[in-house]
């Protein structure tokens, strides 16, 4: 089977390859394009990002004059990251964790917070795919994402409810320039769990008209660790495409995108052998790609259309979008589903965005969204139900010169919430009710550009955040939890108040960036173990809430003594309490469950040739470029260090302790010419490369039997693997 994807690997490169060495025989445009592409890579690789323009605040503008952290991740690096899913490729930066189950599933968790405290915007719109869920993964394919912007902390003022933790923004990659028409092939295997995956793209822009097509298919069996050998149902199937069609024009732009995402992973129950301690499996062979009972079946549809007006004094924004997420969970037969939840949403957002005059620059706009959620199954866990929302708001900022920038704004949210009554072998399953959530948040910040090495920034922000369905109203067994979960419906709306220092220096040979937080949470939002036994299959958890708040920092600081060679460190700490419950609170009911351990992550990074060709004035590079086969060759070793967390909520076995554990990686990359012109992208990487046999904090795996043989609980994360990338531009 394996031999079988790298014989279909290999005839892609090799097909790819030979349309690429005709289409540069004579493509100017090529030559033209990459110029721009190797200067932006140098600029990356310098980390001097004081001049990136980010989208994800009020319009346009520079990172050095954002007042709230902001992290870039740009294409490259996307590139050359291994990974099995989008979220699990930018879960390295700093402050970014991932809550995970198996290697399909990854959730965002942002300076200790998650699930629906964190927004992920994809095609411009909020994803929305029933994100409470713990084994409810984000899903977008990783191949149509560009780059992407993380905003830490609250960001209610823009996204309004939800955004508590921050904002994850998914980009497309840009539109091409006028006249231009590209293909794109790419392709990775990865030798832990088998993972084959492509991606075929076809992009371009005649005369204003713009489209762009991709597909793209992934498919993993069980992965392995050197405790636990191959685990039963980590296996998933994952397909998608994605189109857009649209104009740019000197009046603005209207476009149109379609997406489908289909993925299909298998559940892990880490059921063992009482006599061997082995993991049970009802499929054979392990190494097989076919799901096996239990799986899920998720389908998610995504509409939007995206408009932008220019107009003499600013331009004018609008976007709305459809979603239709349909979610089967199969348990007994591969033909009947016994959960089916078939989530609606429809989007909007109209903003207005001025011109910069005098320093200011202003925006207003009104957004919000109406969702529809029913279930078909013949198992609940939560009732049908309906929500409608919207969202007004107004930001100002203030530029004095090069060296001040002030912004804030104020916006006021309102959300109706309605589930449905349900009754059920003649009992009350659920009940009606309506609630509704009426929030003010805001916020103000200041930059200050010392000089041109070193900013200060200083934000204060007020997030907000509605109870979710789930929270209010759960009554049934959550499979992929393996736990029976109850709501309650008196829970009370979460604000945050989080303050935010950070500092930025750039020079020459070293970059350093230090960002402290402090974060306050009214009506925090939990689950806890209870006694009650409602399903003697099942342990009961149960929703409550009380205050919390959350300390910590991120730090980061890259030496570059000479131009090839960098020294790269980060380091990011949470500590997350609650300071008021209805129980008294005690060493083992004090942590915030979940919160992600201290991390801290190193890189060597050596260059061995780079050679740009944004200029021309120094011909010995030129013609070196075009000798050299191979460019931008570079070899990384990493180091990913994880400390032991003990600030747990240990009340009623809720969790428990994660020792330290270090992870070794080994990467390279380069890109390969023929007569100067690049014509594939090539990147090897080595993650755990000692086989290290650990479990992450964050891992929901770590909960499942105990292995009776080695006292060992729960199921380990993916042991050594090494991933295989080649991405092929192809220009006509």
């Amino acid at each position: 089977m394996k031999a079988k994807y790298i014989v279909l690997l290999l005839l892609c490169i090799c097909t790819a390859v030979a349309a690429q060495d005709n289409s540069n025989k004579s493509d100017p445009i090529n030559h033209k394009h990459h110029h721009q592409e190797d200067s932006t890579d140098i600029f990356f690789r310098h980390l001097n990002l004081n001049e990136v323009t980010v989208t994800g605040v009020t319009g346009d503008t520079k990172l050095k004059h954002a007042t709230a952290p902001i992290s870039i991740i740009t294409p490259q690096v996307l590139r050359s990251t291994a990974s099995t899913n989008i979220i699990d490729a930018i879960a390295h930066q700093p402050g970014v964790n991932q809550l995970t189950t198996g290697s399909s599933i990854s959730k965002p968790i942002i300076r200790g917070l998650g699930y629906n405290r964190v927004v992920v915007m994809s095609e411009g719109v909020r994803q929305e795919g029933q994100q409470w869920g713990d084994e409810h993964g984000v899903e977008v394919d990783g191949s149509s994402v560009g780059s992407v912007e993380i905003l830490k902390g609250p960001a209610s003022l823009m996204y309004g409810s939800d955004a508590m933790a921050g904002v994850v923004i998914l980009h497309a990659q840009p539109t091409l320039a006028e006249g231009e028409m590209r293909a794109n092939v790419s392709s990775e295997y990865q030798t832990n769990n088998g993972l084959f995956h492509y991606s075929l793209q076809m992009a371009g822009n005649q005369k204003g008209f713009v489209w762009d097509a991709r597909f793209s298919d992934k498919m993993a069996h069980a992965y392995k660790n050197k405790y636990d050998g191959y685990v039963p149902g980590s296996q998933f199937h994952e397909r998608a495409g994605r189109l857009m069609l649209g104009v740019n024009k000197a009046w603005g732009h209207s476009r149109l995108v379609w997406t489908a995402y289909h993925l299909t992973p298998s559940i892990v129950e880490g059921e063992r052998d009482p006599e061997t301690g082995e993991l049970t499996s009802n499929y054979s062979p392990l190494t097989s790609y076919k799901k096996s009972l239990p799986f899920q079946q998720v389908k998610h549809y995504k509409l939007v259309w995206d408009n932008s007006l220019s107009l003499p004094s600013g331009y004018l924004k609008a976007i709305i979008g459809y979603q239709q997420n349909r979610r089967q969970e199969f348990e007994e037969s591969e033909d009947e589903y016994e959960l089916f939840f078939k989530l609606h949403t429809l989007t909007y957002d109209l903003r207005y965005i001025t011109n910069e005059w005098n320093g200011w620059k202003l925006s207003t706009g009104i957004g919000g969204m109406f969702q529809k959620s029913g279930n078909e199954g013949e198992e609940y866990l939560i009732p049908d139900y309906r929500l409608f929302d919207f969202g007004l708001y107004a930001t100002a900022t203030k530029a004095f010169g090069d060296r001040w920038t002030l912004s804030g704004g104020l916006r006021y949210d309102h959300r109706r919430l309605h589930g449905y009554e349900l009754m059920e072998d003649d009992e009350m399953r659920f009940v009606d009710f309506t609630r509704h959530f009426n929030g003010v948040t805001g916020s103000i910040g200041a930059v200050f550009n010392v000089n041109r090495n070193l900013n200060l920034r200083l934000n204060l922000a007020r997030g907000f955040r509605t109870p979710n369905m789930s929270e209010l109203a759960s009554n049934g067994v959550h499979e992929g939890s393996i736990r029976y979960e109850l709501g309650n419906q008196q829970l009370k709306a979460e604000y945050s108040l989080q303050a935010d220092l950070g500092l930025d220096f750039t020079s020459r040979y070293v970059s350093a960036q230090l960002a402290l937080f402090a974060n306050r949470i009214d009506n925090y939002i939990f689950t806890h173990r209870v006694a009650e036994i409602i399903d003697p299959d099942y342990i009961t958890y149960a929703y409550t809430q009380g205050d919390a708040r959350l300390l910590g920092f991120e730090a980061g600081i890259d030496f570059h003594p000479v131009h090839s060679i960098h020294f790269s460190n980060t380091f990011s700490y949470v500590d997350a309490r609650l300071t008021s419950h209805h129980s008294p609170l005690t060493s083992e009911n004090k942590y915030l469950p979940f919160t992600p351990a201290p991390k801290w992550t190193s890189e060597l990074k050596w260059e061995l040739s780079h050679h740009s060709h944004s200029t021309v004035a120094h011909h010995h590079t030129t013609d070196a470029a075009h000798r050299s086969l191979l460019n931008n060759l570079y070899v990384a070793v990493g180091f990913d260090c994880y400390l032991k967390q003990t600030h747990i909520y240990s009340a009623d076995g809720t969790e428990t302790p994660t020792p330290a554990y270090a992870l070794l990686s080994l990467s390279t990359g380069t890109d390969i010419q023929v007569k100067g012109k690049k014509i594939a992208e090539l990147y090897i990487t080595a993650d755990n490369l000692l086989n290290k046999a650990y479990q992450n904090h964050l891992s929901r795996l770590k909960y499942a039997d105990e292995n009776v043989i080695t006292g060992r609980h729960g199921v380990y994360n993916m042991g050594r693997n090494i991933t295989f990338k080649v991405v092929l531009p192809i220009a006509f």
